[in-house]
């Protein structure tokens, strides 16, 4: 996971300089490439940030070890929530998002209740019902 953390850090921080490069031969009038390469960068960066910190919690994973046998990979990974449908209910919102994105603005405002509605649901579902604590 090391290795995948700082390649991603790697294509991140290269990237930052030829989108930068990319907006000077353009002018900055191009509003497709400039900003994609930036934001395919930032990607990259959340991408180093969140394995480099998942590798200080586990540092010694299965596919790190090259003589490692498949049996090394058994065991707990997380704690995720089988019943939940709020992950489908944010995919759902993300779509009607993008879609908005794509076709006209007025859409986005009808996205954003239903994102904070998906989000409060996903963040407080362990607070009430059958699986409260």
């Amino acid at each position: 996971m090391k290795i995948l953390a700082n390649t991603f850090a790697f294509i991140g921080i290269f990237l930052i300089p030829v989108g930068i490069f990319y907006g000077y031969v353009t002018d900055f009038g191009e509003w497709a490439g400039f900003p994609a390469i930036l934001a395919t960068a930032v990607m990259c960066l959340f991408l180093w940030c969140f394995l480099s910190f998942t590798y200080k919690k586990h540092p010694d994973m299965p596919n790190e070890n090259l003589d490692g046998e498949i049996a090394d990979a058994a065991g707990d990974y997380g704690f995720y929530s089988p019943w939940s449908w709020w992950p489908i209910f944010i995919g759902l919102t993300c779509t009607v998002l993008v879609v908005g994105l794509a076709i006209d603005w007025w859409i986005v405002l009808l996205a954003l209740p239903l994102a904070i509605v998906a989000v409060i649901g996903w963040v407080y579902e362990y607070s009430r019902g059958d699986h409260a604590h």
